[in-house]
């Protein structure tokens, strides 16, 4: 019995440790598959958050791939826009600046056109005027001695009618010299003047009968108080012998006038720039003529005094050439007038093209810098412009528009995913794991 107790025992025990033994390893795997369990669901939970991770991470690239396409979009039509403008700009300024130009020459060069040919009718009017006058100098020579042989007669007979009448044969006198100085062309006044009063070195006064006006403030001084008694009685005279003696007494009678005329140094008044000389005028061609036949050495020892003697003829003459002087030295003084404004004007019209050369270089440069500004203002996409009108549509409040024309020329922007359908792809790729 005891045996079967101790081998039921031992077989308690060893049912025992092997009950036991089951048991701890049904609880050993039991544990084993908890874990296992909790592990696949710690995996699944991983799996759920990477998924989520994915998405989100795949949404906000391809909305940050949206945005730059949105931006680069936006700079494009900015760019586009403002070109268009910029180049709206600088058309409407080089029109602009072309019809100033065109104003501002026709303005310069007007005048310029009107003065040269001004100068061209002066030029040609002066050389047709000297043309005509070389034509009618022979015609005028011919005239020239009629006229003396008419003026010798007339003179004749005036001797006749005041002899003895020396103050009536002085104002004869001057007055013969103004016709023969008027004749010639000069104006009183302005190219002579008639018994001016001017004082010497000591206080003296003299009064030529005749100052001729020269360039260059010259004077050439006339005196025309010349005795005509003794030619007078020359004329009378019935004999030989009383001719002969009152030539000479002519002779004599020029002489002292002569004599007379040197010592009084008309060169040397105050006020008067005379030349060396001084004409004698003998106001009656005849009585010169005479004078000079009758004396060979008569023009030389005038000469010598600084003195020149002559007629009617030669008077005329030699005013004549001082008129044509005068002429010549007034076109001469027009033409260095008009040449001079000419000038001036031309240094203007170059001035005013450096400043419109320089204008445009400034322009050039603004266009370049204003280009620049707009291609960063209006090209590309997320463009300025688009997207400054943008938040005024997403509810900026603002009181003014950007103008169509720089919208019109602003590119457009890529659209934009609506709200809901973000949300609802955000979603769906958050629950998309836990669909199996």
């Amino acid at each position: 019995m005891i045996e079967i107790d101790v081998i039921l025992l031992i077989g308690g025990v060893a049912l025992g440790a092997l009950v036991g033994w089951a048991v701890a390893r049904f609880r050993a795997q039991a544990e084993l598959a908890r874990q296992a369990l909790s592990d696949q669901n710690a995996t699944m939970e991983l799996r759920m958050a990477l998924a989520r991770a994915t998405a989100e991470n795949t949404a906000s690239i391809e909305k940050l791939n949206a945005q730059k396409r949105e931006f680069d979009e936006l700079r494009r039509q900015s760019e586009l826009m403002f070109k268009n403008l910029a180049n709206e700009i600088l058309e409407e300024k080089s029109r602009r600046f072309t019809e100033q130009n065109k104003t501002n020459m026709a303005e310069i060069l007007t005048p310029l056109n009107e003065r040269i040919r001004e100068f061209e009718r002066t030029v040609s009017d002066t050389h047709l005027s000297e043309v005509r006058e070389r034509a009618s100098l022979v015609e005028q020579i011919r005239n020239l001695h009629q006229l003396n042989q008419q003026m010798s007669i007339e003179a004749n007979n005036l001797t006749n009618a005041l002899r003895g009448q020396s103050k009536t044969q002085g104002n004869w006198g001057e007055f013969l010299l103004e016709s023969v100085l008027e004749k010639s062309g000069l104006v009183k006044g302005r190219e002579y003047v008639a018994q001016m009063s001017l004082p010497d070195a000591e206080g003296r006064r003299f009064q030529p009968d005749v100052i001729v006006n020269l360039p260059e403030s010259k004077h050439l001084v006339i005196d025309s108080k010349v005795s005509l008694n003794a030619y007078e009685r020359y004329c009378s005279a019935d004999t030989a012998d009383a001719r002969a003696e009152a030539l000479k007494e002519h002779l004599l009678s020029i002489r002292k006038h002569m004599r007379e005329l040197s010592e009084k140094n008309y060169h040397a008044l105050y006020g008067l720039q005379s030349l060396d000389f001084v004409i004698m005028f003998v106001p009656v061609e005849p009585a010169f003529i005479e004078a000079v036949n009758g004396d060979a050495t008569l023009f030389a020892d005038a000469y010598e005094r600084n003195i020149i003697i002559v007629a009617p003829s030669l008077l005329l003459a030699t005013m004549r050439v001082i008129a044509s002087i005068w002429r010549q030295e007034r076109h001469t003084t027009y033409a260095s007038e008009i040449a001079r404004q000419a000038g001036d004007l031309y240094d203007k019209f170059v001035g005013l093209a450096e400043d419109l050369a320089q204008i445009g270089r400034q322009i050039d440069l603004t266009k370049n810098s204003h280009t620049e500004a707009m291609k960063k203002l209006t090209e590309g996409n997320g463009n300025i412009v688009r997207r400054i009108e943008r938040l005024k549509s997403l509810g900026a409040k603002a009181n003014k528009s950007i103008p169509p024309s720089l919208l019109d020329n602003a590119d457009e922007l890529p659209p934009q995913p609506e709200n809901g359908a973000e949300s609802k792809s955000e979603t769906g790729a958050s629950e998309e794991p836990h669909r199996p």
